[in-house]
């Protein structure tokens, strides 16, 4: 936990509202990179960023700065991820064809080389095989791994932001991991 988080929050409370952007840009790339791992789509994760920053801003008054706001902000955003995700469901080939779209400006905003063309490929695989894996996992696993690796969380922050206990969270991450681990070893014993 940052202990200027709440000393900053503080100030946002008593009215310098200038200094939220500080929490902003100290924690923005980390929330896209949970909000873009959950979601699948970059623009979805940007706006539920934005709308995790919004909420925050707006219910400053109800936070407690005894507390760690890392942990109330993930809250948020988990939140807000999981009312989009049921959302999205509605539009799947909306989302799949923008996705192919965006996928396709970003190999093609580069000079075409075949070593430019390669990675590009290499990178979307991975990042698609990523979220296979985790979709595949029980929701609370999955939440538990992107909170540790994208939002690089500690077990005791999993744990709040989760509202669950410390050693529920050490194990959703150990169980997520392990099932992880076994698919990709049988996906390695297929001829």
């Amino acid at each position: 936990m940052r202990d200027d988080d709440a000393l900053i929050m503080r100030r946002v409370q008593a009215g310098d509202t200038e200094q939220f952007g500080v929490l902003i840009r100290r924690y923005r790339r980390a929330l896209l990179r949970l909000a873009h791992s959950r979601l699948g789509d970059p623009e979805w994760a940007e706006d539920v960023v934005q709308e995790a920053f919004m909420a925050a801003f707006a219910g400053r008054a109800s936070y407690d700065p005894s507390f760690s706001f890392r942990t109330w902000l993930w809250t948020i955003l988990i939140n807000l991820c999981k009312r989009h995700w049921k959302r999205r469901a509605t539009r799947p080939a909306q989302q799949a064809w923008s996705e192919l779209v965006r996928a396709d400006e970003r190999c093609s905003s580069e000079p075409a080389t075949e070593t430019t063309g390669l990675t590009c490929v290499l990178q979307a695989e991975r990042i698609e095989r990523v979220r296979e894996l985790l979709a595949e996992l029980p929701e609370e696993q999955a939440d538990a791994l992107r909170l540790r690796f994208f939002g690089e969380l500690t077990f005791p922050e999993i744990a709040a932001a989760l509202n669950c206990c410390l050693n529920t969270a050490k194990s959703r991450v150990r169980y997520g991991l392990e099932k992880i681990a076994h698919t990709l070893r049988r996906e390695e014993e297929i001829p």
